[in-house]
């Protein structure tokens, strides 16, 4: 409803206050979001799917939720694939969408200027046989200090309070992002370097889907 009024004409105080409105709904439903998905990692009722998908499209419709965002921002958001990477793999395509909204979404939040670059190399095959698919999201933002590292992943927490003052969130959305990660038998990691960026990574196990005869 909040969408439809600010299509609308409104005088400067009122678009103000609509745009309050907006911003205050979408942030209570994020935080309902993460609650809702971390109740369910934390209770074992998260089922995560098997199936083949296309990973390029994956990650296109992931940042195409994110495209808006960007645009404010001027920021250039986009996404390579490097060579050896299958066109489909089998996994749970929603959950891992999600992951990389999340850290896209991270991204943007603390990124005035410049770019972010959402990229998948193929590793190789593990010991299982399974290919090794690197994720990586990198900004230009604000950076992480290497003493507060630690707090990312952890629930309810922020790199310090004038992180949460300034641009909000709920602590929740790397903790998720780790869990889910961990659940597909990966790992999630970061590299910062302050007032130069950040470069969150994971890695996942996948097989290729194999082709009926």
């Amino acid at each position: 409803m909040s969408g439809l009024l600010l299509d609308t004409d409104l005088s400067i105080e009122q678009r103000e206050l609509a745009e309050t409105i907006s911003t205050s709904g979408d942030s209570l439903l994020g935080l309902i979001n993460d609650i809702l998905d971390f109740s369910k990692i934390e209770s074992g009722k998260l089922e995560l799917e098997q199936r083949s998908f296309d990973l390029r499209e994956c990650i296109e419709n992931a940042l195409d939720v994110l495209g808006a965002k960007a645009a404010e921002k001027h920021l250039d958001l986009v996404s390579w694939i490097g060579p050896g990477v299958p066109p489909a793999i089998v996994g749970d395509s929603t959950r891992l969408r999600q992951v990389i909204i999340n850290l896209v979404g991270n991204a943007i939040k603390f990124t005035a200027t410049g770019d972010i670059l959402v990229s998948v190399e193929n590793l190789g095959p593990a010991e299982d046989g399974r290919h090794r698919l690197h994720f990586s999201v990198r900004d230009t933002g604000i950076g992480i200090p290497a003493d507060r590292m630690d707090r990312l992943f952890k629930t309810f927490s922020q790199v310090d309070s004038s992180t949460t003052r300034q641009y909000g969130g709920s602590g929740l959305g790397l903790a998720i992002c780790k869990k889910i990660v961990e659940r597909h038998g990966g790992q999630i990691g970061v590299h910062s370097t302050p007032g130069e960026g950040a470069s969150f990574s994971f890695t996942l196990p996948d097989r290729e889907e194999t082709p009926h005869a």
